[in-house]
């Protein structure tokens, strides 16, 4: 049995209050919500080739018109502004300021600039992401993420992007989840482009970090004073008996897999020695060319870290049916761990997501304090939960409102976590939930929900649900409300 298997985080019958220097936003991604995929310039990126594969997205559905962000980003802004959100963690698209992958596009670039001017006009902080998934086609093209050059170019476009935005942002994320990039991208297929191959994935996971480092030295180098830093979506995996060898090992590969793979050569300028001996006994590598892992241990100022949930994984398959974190899209998906053959999740009796996610605020706890006390803290890194949030099946009420109770309630258990972990010393500094509101939630479509915002794709009318009150309440307030009865 294992031994994680409470939702809860701490109860408290009374407001609980948020430091004063703990900073409160929303988060989004360009081909999530922008539209107008082939307008002012902007070319294909690999999520517009890859929504035209038959099969590929539930529904058939793209992101050509999204939330229609593009045209409406002053509505939008303004619905943070009546929310009082301190910070938008937003991303821009590589296939709209460097179409072709090489050359900037003026149009485009103009397009977040206004954006940015707008955000600190309301009095909002921009946190920019620089790669949210979105790699232009010509680049796949080109060889894609496994292709060393990928890394360089993305180094050039981060200079284009400061170019014009450097004067006014000061907050800078490199790539946004690493992990899905390579490992659903490029070997379990469910993500574009849609490529299954171990040793892909494992060129693509090490070239992304390579431009990782190769984009923070140039951006470094242009602004001393910027704050500069990396996403990464990691989970917490326990053994479903730890006391059992082989689901203690389990849980190693996962670590190894999932958080290691990025933590280790950010940090300490190596990947995991136990890591490369899994692939090596599969006879997989990782292309590391001199002078790599210096560039990748880089030095940054802040790390985000992308929670949803933790795992709890075996060497023998669950009794009941397996949850799984997969799109139901009709294409053929494989494990997107290269090393994670005879590894099984198992279902622990939580409470769980519209997307069969388990709710388990303590494990973001539990993540916090690993991850500063053996990564972060050490190299003086600063810890932001840039992603966090759940789908839910709304239910609109006749007078067009959405009373998401469960929502709300898994953003007050969350927000209780990161205040344990700050009771404990962690050092993180802001929450970013995802997602400011419902959009193309990738191979899943249209089909699951995640906004504090209600969207309506027909009429784009957006509506802000209970859960956006509750938070907005928690923001003006400065503390998390009491435990629900």
């Amino acid at each position: 049995m294992t031994t994680h298997t409470t939702a809860s985080a701490s109860t408290h019958a009374s407001p609980r209050p948020i430091p004063a220097d703990f900073r409160l936003g929303v988060a989004t991604a360009a081909y999530q919500i922008e539209g107008a995929t082939h307008r002012d310039g902007r070319a294909d990126s690999i999520w517009d080739a890859f929504c035209r594969i038959p099969g590929a997205v539930v529904g058939g559905d793209s992101g050509e018109r999204a939330c229609e962000h593009y045209d409406r980003y002053r509505d939008d802004v303004a619905l943070m502004r009546e929310l009082g959100v301190q910070v938008y963690r937003f991303s821009t698209s590589w296939a709209r300021v460097q179409p072709d992958g090489r050359t900037a596009n003026a149009t485009g670039l103009d397009f977040y600039s206004r954006l940015v001017d707008d955000l600190l006009d309301a009095g909002i902080t921009p946190w920019l992401t620089l790669y949210h998934w979105d790699l232009p086609q010509a680049l796949q093209d080109a060889g894609g993420w496994p292709a060393r050059d990928t890394a360089l170019r993305f180094a050039d476009y981060a200079a284009d992007v400061h170019a014009v935005l450097g004067d006014r942002v000061t907050n800078w994320t490199s790539l946004n989840e690493p992990w899905c990039s390579a490992f659903l991208g490029y070997l379990s297929g469910e993500h574009a482009p849609g490529i299954q191959n171990p040793q892909a994935s494992l060129d693509a996971a090490h070239h992304l970090l390579l431009g990782h480092g190769l984009a923070t030295q140039r951006l470094r180098a242009l602004d001393p004073a910027l704050s500069l830093g990396i996403t990464l979506n990691m989970t917490v995996a326990d053994p479903v008996d730890p006391q059992d060898a082989d689901d203690v090992d389990a849980a190693r590969r996962i670590d190894a897999q999932h958080n290691r793979l990025f933590l280790d050569p950010i940090f300490r300028g190596a990947y995991p020695a136990d890591l490369l001996a899994d692939l090596d006994a599969r006879g997989l590598h990782l292309p590391v060319l001199d002078g790599d892992l210096a560039t990748i241990a880089t030095p940054i100022d802040a790390l985000g870290i992308n929670y949803y949930h933790g795992d709890a994984v075996s060497a023998r398959p669950p009794a009941e049916a397996p949850l799984s974190s997969a799109a139901p899209s009709e294409r053929v998906k494989l494990s997107p761990f290269p090393a994670g053959e005879g590894i099984f999740t198992h279902p622990r009796g939580l409470p769980v997501t519209a997307m069969e996610w388990e709710v388990q605020p303590e494990g973001l706890t539990r993540l916090l304090v690993r991850i500063d006390e053996e990564y972060a803290r050490p190299a003086g890194v600063t810890l932001y939960v840039t992603e966090n949030g759940a789908a839910y099946t709304d239910e609109v009420g006749p007078d067009g409102s959405v009373d998401d109770v469960e929502r709300a309630e898994f953003l007050r258990l969350h927000l209780d976590a990161i205040l344990d972990a700050i009771e404990q010393g962690v050092n993180v500094k802001g929450y970013f939930y995802w997602s400011l509101m419902d959009n193309f939630e990738w191979a899943w479509g249209y089909d699951k929900r995640f906004g504090l915002v209600r969207v309506d794709y027909e009429t784009q009318v957006r509506t802000v649900k209970a859960s956006g009150r509750l938070y907005q309440a928690a923001i003006a307030a400065r503390s998390v409300p009491p435990t629900a009865d």
